[in-house]
């Protein structure tokens, strides 16, 4: 048995000759003094820092289950927290009951809770993360490009808790990557994809999104935007409609649109609200008129795909970003080390000929 000593005079079981108590500090984010306070069961750790230090002892092999025994308890469950924006969007509930189901699986490593805030809101998804600042050891969340949101990621990175963003990322913070796809090739391809559909034709297209606070809706847009000028010279593309996800809000900028504008050609929506432009065109009768790009495998997309009133949605695969969110937090917090690049999920054109199964 090799031991470790620390400036206390207590003696550590070690686990390798090349780890020691420092180390496990590195990886924790902690000093020396809080790993000997948590080895030895001494007061005055805050809970949260008692379960980072003991997982980053787990996790460079400090200490095995025999050695546990002896004196340190498991590691317990770490606490993990996701925001995820409330309201009419199905990807984003799809989204939710993904993490929930990674959560009852991975039970035994972490306590996974969905915190559903005001969407587009940035003043709600700062209060939302401050108010996890004391209870959770890592938080996922659906950034907003805003500077109380910045401000409070920061706030919640200086006081220990570990941070993924995930969807849509932001810029200029403390996180330990992003999980999601690349939005603004996401966009490309959307733009990619009308233009190739209408071939040659010359018209206007309209342009919906949810909201450009979100990085990832105004990267889309910048991708789509930027095909369609260097590639697409004969298409027009109107100003960009920002609709909140709001499907009555689409509906009505939809049906508005086809009135008013006789040489409308595509529409591609950003975001949610696929139902709202639908609806639109049906009552309109040019269901099949319009090339129609949308967003995310859903029942309701699904369902559009296979009548002809969406050509393409762009997927992102909602059940692997549950997966590697999750992960990506359990390694932040068991002190995998500093902020790292996550390879992006995949984006994926699904057409009705290769829906996926339910």
């Amino acid at each position: 048995m090799f031991f470790d000593v620390f400036c206390t005079g207590v003696f550590y079981p070690r686990a390798s000759m090349r780890t020691t108590i420092v180390d496990i500090a590195q990886a924790a984010g902690v000093s020396p003094a809080t790993v000997d306070r948590v080895l030895n069961l001494r007061p005055g750790v805050h809970a949260r820092t008692r379960r980072r230090v003991l997982a980053a002892a787990h996790a460079i092999g400090y200490l095995d289950p025999v050695q546990e025994s002896t004196g340190a308890a498991p590691a317990a469950p770490v606490e993990l927290a996701f925001i995820v924006p409330a309201g009419t969007n199905t990807f984003l509930d799809n989204l939710s009951d993904h993490l929930a189901a990674v959560g009852e699986r991975r039970a035994a490593e972490a306590r996974v809770k969905i915190h559903r805030m005001k969407a587009f809101h940035p003043e709600s998804l700062a209060a939302g993360l401050r108010g996890l600042i004391d209870t959770a050891d890592g938080v996922g969340l659906i950034a907003l490009d805003h500077p109380e949101v910045r401000t409070a990621i920061r706030e919640a990175a200086a006081a220990g808790t570990r941070i993924v963003t995930l969807v849509s990322d932001i810029s200029d913070v403390p996180r330990h990557g992003y999980v999601g796809i690349d939005n603004r090739a996401a966009g490309r391809l959307a733009g990619h994809l009308l233009g190739r559909f209408l071939r040659q034709a010359r018209g206007s297209v309209a342009m919906f999104a949810g909201s450009l606070r979100y990085r990832g809706h105004a990267e889309r847009a910048s991708g789509f935007r930027r095909i369609l000028a260097e590639e697409f010279a004969g298409l027009t593309l109107l100003e960009t409609r920002e609709m909140q996800d709001d499907v009555e809000a689409c509906y009505r900028e939809a049906a508005a649109l086809l009135r008013s504008t006789p040489d409308l050609a595509g529409i591609y929506n950003v975001g949610a609200g696929n139902r709202g432009i639908v609806r639109a065109l049906e009552e309109a009768g040019r269901v099949r008129d319009l090339v129609v790009i949308g967003h995310e495998v859903t029942p309701h997309t699904r369902r559009f795909l296979l009548s002809g009133a969406l050509d393409a949605v762009i997927d992102q695969n909602p059940a692997q970003e549950a997966e590697v969110a999750v992960e990506q937090l359990l390694l932040a917090v068991r002190g995998a080390g500093h902020p790292r690049r996550i390879a992006p999920i995949r984006a994926q054109a699904i057409f009705r000929e290769n829906l996926p199964e339910q």
